[in-house]
């Protein structure tokens, strides 16, 4: 026997309803942001003005999944906002790889959160993720290798045979322990080189 649902019906099945699921998977999720971004990000990149745009785009994904998710609409929506978001470039000001690699982190934590997965699941796979950016983005495993480029102006040290030579030039003027250089760019008509310095922090 069918059964037609009247306009109320509809209205109240589309009602979001604020549950203890919500409270805790938000509270989860800004736990393991504020952890991420204290013990792993700020130590090392010391920016401040890319957590107020880590935080806002981490809580918006949250709601709109949620929202998406508790009205029945399509997944494949809120997976399209997260493409979009993730992929987004600022025109006012260049963003680092590492910073598109954490905005991307706390965009999928942010659309975990939102889909109302089991608490103890969000936890695991949160707990994983920071585990992973533990071990990859401190000094436990690997030495982070940081770059700089400088201008550098004896273009006769650029040579390749006086590689070892403009290494401990380097190092003398700019105190970094600088282990290996490329030479991006030579100008012989202005007597000056572009240097890619890779050295361990």
């Amino acid at each position: 026997m069918f059964t037609i649902d009247t306009k109320a019906e509809k209205k109240a099945k589309d009602k979001i309803q604020l549950n203890f699921n919500f409270f805790f998977s938000l509270l989860i999720d800004l736990a393991f942001l504020a952890l991420i971004i204290s013990l792993i990000y700020y130590p090392n990149y010391k920016r401040l003005d890319t957590v107020f745009t880590f935080v806002l785009f981490n809580v918006s994904i949250f709601l709109l999944t949620f929202l998406l998710n508790h009205i029945k609409i399509s997944m494949g929506a809120a997976f399209g906002l997260f493409a979009v978001f993730s992929m987004l470039r600022y025109r006012t000001a260049g963003i680092s790889v590492k910073d598109m690699t954490y905005l991307f982190i706390f965009i999928t934590m942010g659309l975990l959160s939102g889909i109302q997965l089991e608490l103890y699941e969000l936890v695991i796979i949160f707990c994983v993720l920071f585990v992973v950016l533990i071990v990859l983005d401190t000094r436990i495993l690997l030495k982070r290798e940081s770059t700089k480029v400088i201008y550098f102006e004896d273009v006769e040290l650029l040579h390749t045979d006086r590689q070892s030579e403009l290494i401990e030039v380097l190092k003398q003027r700019t105190g970094l322990n600088i282990h290996r250089i490329t030479v991006e760019e030579i100008s012989y008509l202005r007597d000056f080189g572009m240097i890619t310095i890779y050295y361990y922090e």
